[in-house]
């Protein structure tokens, strides 16, 4: 299916109230971090970062579908010696506005190069957090199964009489399954964490995700032809793959060096979607 993104230049507290209600099946995006990018997006402050998203949120409420889904690609930042709590804080609002935060995903990457500070670690990880509008909201597990592998030999090799006879869970929480069922099968269900290499190469933006995380999630929460929105596109990342696996996309890019470049994807993911495709699937079976 071949679909033509919408870019829009311009502010997306201001783009976003030109979306109709209802209509959108995805958000997904990693607006800037706090007190991130300066030299980009001018950065916001710890202390006000709340403030800044929370018309943001309303307006991605209320342009997102009843059984729609947002990703939310956010991680706090240490400020004097400590993990600043802005991100929880976030959760929290966006909870009394009528979010309800369903699930973490983590994205590892596995490419990250070394690094030490006096009190911590290189960071490996980012969070993805995800909100919906109602507790029933569209979700096509099937379409991100992935091959048993080697837990298929190591933990289904010896199993206990508990594993083959356990019943189902009654709190839909997953755990008292039996076990043994997957002896059959090549496929399972992923864990939420992704492992994902960042695409280092990539100099059009100063903090672009690798095409296969998009993806990944555009295959979960939604089907052809349904509705892509990225506020804060950036170079063009969610809305090309979203354009490459036959979605409609909205893209929001207040920089227009940024949304020159995001139009230049989609001339490219237009010209040979077919390879552009097969591109993402290395990355995230790599």
């Amino acid at each position: 299916m071949k679909i033509t993104p919408v870019l829009i230049l311009g502010n997306c507290l201001e783009e976003l109230k030109t979306i109709p209600a209802n209509s959108v099946d995805l958000i997904f995006t990693s607006p800037p971090y706090a007190d991130s990018r300066k030299n980009t997006y001018g950065g916001i402050h710890p202390d006000k970062y709340v403030d800044w998203f929370m018309p943001i949120s309303r307006e991605l409420f209320r342009v997102l579908k009843p059984k729609g889904t947002f990703l939310l690609n956010i991680k706090e930042k240490a400020l004097n010696c400590e993990r600043h709590t802005y991100v929880i804080e976030l959760i929290m609002e966006m909870k009394r506005l009528g979010w309800l935060w369903t699930e973490e995903f983590i994205w590892h990457k596995k490419n990250c190069y070394p690094g030490k500070w006096p009190n911590r670690f290189r960071d490996a990880w980012e969070r993805l957090l995800q909100f919906n509008k109602d507790k029933k909201f569209n979700m096509y597990q099937n379409e991100v199964m992935q091959p048993t592998g080697d837990w298929a030999k190591n933990r289904l090799r010896n199993l206990s009489e508990t594993d083959k006879t356990r019943d189902n869970a009654k709190n839909g929480s997953g755990f008292g399954k039996n076990v043994s069922n997957w002896l059959k099968r090549e496929m399972a269900y992923p864990t939420n964490v992704l492992h994902l290499a960042t695409e280092c190469g990539n100099k059009n933006h100063s903090a672009a995700f690798p095409k296969a995380l998009p993806e990944w999630f555009i295959r979960l929460f939604t089907k052809e032809g349904d509705c892509v929105l990225d506020p804060f596109m950036g170079s063009g990342t969610t809305v090309s793959v979203a354009q490459i696996m036959g979605r409609r996309a909205i893209g929001i890019e207040i920089l227009p060096e940024y949304f020159n470049i995001a139009q230049r994807q989609v001339n490219l993911a237009a010209k040979n979607p077919k390879k552009a495709y097969e591109k993402i699937q290395i990355s995230l079976f790599r």
